[in-house]
């Protein structure tokens, strides 16, 4: 693969390693959402039909994207949290039962839990790692070890969004499965950028929120919710999501009946005009790359940053153990990480502060020359605190 900047729009000189935090989106879809503003000006334009193509379309290329069989099982919702609360509300809880999730987990995969916990009498059980580089392997064995036979929820993602550990999903949700817990992957930090396969992960919901590696735009996502969540309750009754709703002559025949599948869920007013089709071009681009070949490319652009890293005295996840688009630098405790921050941006380098660990995520409109300009400021750091070192 070679590098993708020209779809996108960013300025010369930018060096955007940010896309964990919000993905820059490509020109097509840029165009389109501007098209979709037009459209609804005029709205004479816009069809009942209208209200129904660009969300089967957006399900099913989801749905090809994570290997689903039917698109029908993919809702639209408009973040996380919704997809969670979701989840959560569909749960039978019981007292005496505990929910499992990996420690400094996004607070969206998690307040919906603490609230489980709280209201039901049920234990959160919050995994942390081991202290110290590497971790991963360690953290995952903990997790595993959580899950028991009074596990209701496990709720993970297939990286941190912190520093990028990877989680093996196919062993935790196996023992999740095991143990007849349900397996809840927030998959916002991956999909899109990384291989996801729904059928050798085997979750109960996968949820994921779109302006990250989609590519789409803020405050539209999408949820999978597999045969476990058949038949639930939505957070809402909108009128879309009921059988017979593309007749509009007939709304007032009211149904109780919802759509199949997953169509239950989606949330209200989904048929935006605007964020539905940029999504649809969002996920046509995700589509056209070999998502092997965007980590394989990632990895590529970060190879000169990992070998000087340990001498800059950086700590690091194994190389099997963290993603290509997204890792954490765990600096030296004598290294002023807000100073860093500050000497980056001077530089016109965008990267995000999570935890003890610098955030770097690159993609596909990036080349070596942004990894460069990082790498020089770390560099630059290390060495002037090595000075300072020395002078005392």
């Amino acid at each position: 693969m070679q590098s993708q900047r020209h779809l996108f729009s960013l300025p010369d000189g930018e060096h955007y390693l940010n896309s964990a935090y919000m993905s820059p989106m490509p020109k097509r879809v840029a165009d389109t959402g501007i098209a979709g503003i037009a459209r609804k000006t005029v709205p004479s334009g816009i069809h009942a039909e209208d209200f129904f193509l660009d969300t089967e379309r957006v399900r099913a290329l989801f749905a090809h994207l994570i290997h689903a069989v039917d698109p029908r099982r993919v809702a639209i919702i408009p973040a996380v949290s919704y997809g969670i609360a979701t989840v959560a509300r569909n749960t039978h809880f019981e007292s005496g039962q505990n929910i499992v999730v990996a420690d400094e987990q996004f607070p969206s995969n998690v307040y919906a839990w603490r609230e489980a916990a709280r209201r039901h009498g049920v234990e959160l059980r919050t995994v942390a790692p081991p202290h110290g580089m590497p971790r991963a392997e360690a953290w995952n064995a903990r997790m595993i070890d959580a899950i028991d036979r009074r596990t209701v929820i496990v709720a993970v993602a297939p990286v941190h969004w912190t520093d990028g550990t990877r989680f093996d999903l196919e062993a935790i949700g196996a023992r999740a499965r095991d143990c007849d817990a349900a397996f809840i992957v927030d998959g916002t930090q991956s999909v899109g950028a990384m291989p996801f396969d729904l059928h050798r992960v085997s979750p109960d919901a996968l949820i994921c929120a779109s302006y990250k590696w989609l590519l789409g735009p803020y405050s539209i996502g999408v949820g999978y919710f597999g045969p476990r969540y058949d038949g639930g309750i939505p957070l809402e009754e909108g009128w879309i999501a009921r059988r017979g709703s593309e007749d509009f002559r007939r709304l007032v025949d009211y149904q109780d009946d919802y759509q199949p599948g997953a169509l239950r869920y989606d949330v209200g007013q989904r048929s935006n005009f605007i964020l539905m089709p940029m999504l649809v071009a969002a996920l046509e681009q995700v589509l056209a790359w070999d998502l092997n070949e965007v980590q394989a490319y990632c990895r590529t652009l970060t190879e000169e940053l990992f070998s000087e890293l340990g001498a800059l005295g950086f700590e690091v996840e194994e190389e099997r153990w963290r993603g290509g688009h997204l890792f954490g630098l765990h600096a030296p405790s004598h290294v002023d990480l807000a100073e860093v921050q500050r000497q980056l941006q001077t530089r016109r380098v965008s990267v995000s502060l999570r935890g003890s660990a610098i955030r770097v995520s690159p993609h596909v409109y990036n080349d070596t020359s942004d990894v460069a300009v990082l790498l020089d400021v770390l560099r630059a750091h290390v060495s002037a605190g090595a000075a300072k070192g020395c002078g005392r």
